[in-house]
């Protein structure tokens, strides 16, 4: 039975772009409505790809992704259509469209998704790209802004049809520390007024802690769910795995080489004795 509490549920969902590798496993998720829901974990760990089946931009091998208690159909594209009206998403390299100036970037879901008259988007733009502290910057092409600009150009066309849903794909990459903070607060301060869901993918332990109502960290392979829980239950865990995770430690269960072959196999090394 649907959550009434969740608006997003992951339900028994595996995924893989072949069969021999599922870079999801069978993973069951929740994500509480009104919330902040930091998504941590390694590199290839599923993060980008639970935010891609949300959006309908993949279908899942098997299980359900259900929004607000509905079914996810990605080849439902009426459904899709409908659905993203109320989502927002912030791509983790911005995605910006190069032939349209800042301000046209961010008026294209109004434009797209609205009637609303001509004057009334340029009001919305304006406000949106006011809170990013960019306003200045909207007659601006693309090849004439920073790339931390960029993301923060993203985030306001992420946030231009106020949705339910606002999910962000490391939004902090490539900012500065002043604007990591704006960014942060930003995320804060738009989940609490509006009342919106949003789930953050980051690798940004102090940020993401800072602002998250709850947190979830996962792992590969499939990606496995290592904790959950508030940001200070995970910085408070014993688990090996969580503590070298949250405290960015060298040595724990996480290795840093892929598996391998001894190098001897690998670099044909004599073993002691033997003639090369």
């Amino acid at each position: 039975m649907p959550d009434p509490d969740s608006l997003i549920e992951i339900d028994h969902v595996s995924f893989g772009y072949d069969a021999r590798r599922l870079i999801l496993n069978d993973v069951t998720l929740r994500f509480p409505r009104g919330k902040v829901t930091a998504i941590l974990g390694g590199s290839g760990c599923g993060k980008t790809t639970l935010l891609r089946l949300i959006g309908g931009i993949a279908a899942p091998n098997s299980g359900q992704v259900r929004f607000d208690g509905e079914v996810v159909n990605a080849r439902d594209r009426a459904q899709l259509l409908r659905l993203r009206r109320r989502m927002g998403m912030l791509f983790q390299f911005g995605a910006l469209f190069t032939d349209l100036n800042v301000f046209d970037n961010v008026a294209f879901p109004l434009r797209e998704h609205t009637d609303l008259p001509p004057a009334l988007v340029r009001d919305i733009v304006l406000m949106k790209l006011n809170a990013v502290g960019l306003r200045g910057a909207a007659p601006l092409r693309i090849s004439e802004v920073s790339g931390g600009m960029a993301r923060r150009i993203a985030l306001a066309r992420a946030i231009a049809l106020d949705p339910e849903l606002i999910m962000y794909d490391e939004p902090f990459a490539g900012l500065d520390l002043i604007s990591m903070g704006v960014a942060a607060n930003l995320i804060r301060k738009l989940g609490d007024a509006t009342g919106a869901t949003s789930l953050v993918v980051s690798h940004d332990i102090p940020e993401c802690m800072a602002i998250s109502d709850h947190v979830i960290l996962m792992a590969a392979p499939g990606g496995r769910i290592v904790a959950q829980g508030t940001p200070a239950e995970l910085m408070a865990s014993t688990d090996p795995e969580v503590r070298q995770f949250v405290r960015g430690e060298p040595d724990g269960p996480v290795k840093f080489h892929y598996a391998a072959p001894p190098l001897a196999q690998d670099f044909g090394v004599a073993k002691p004795g033997r003639a090369a």
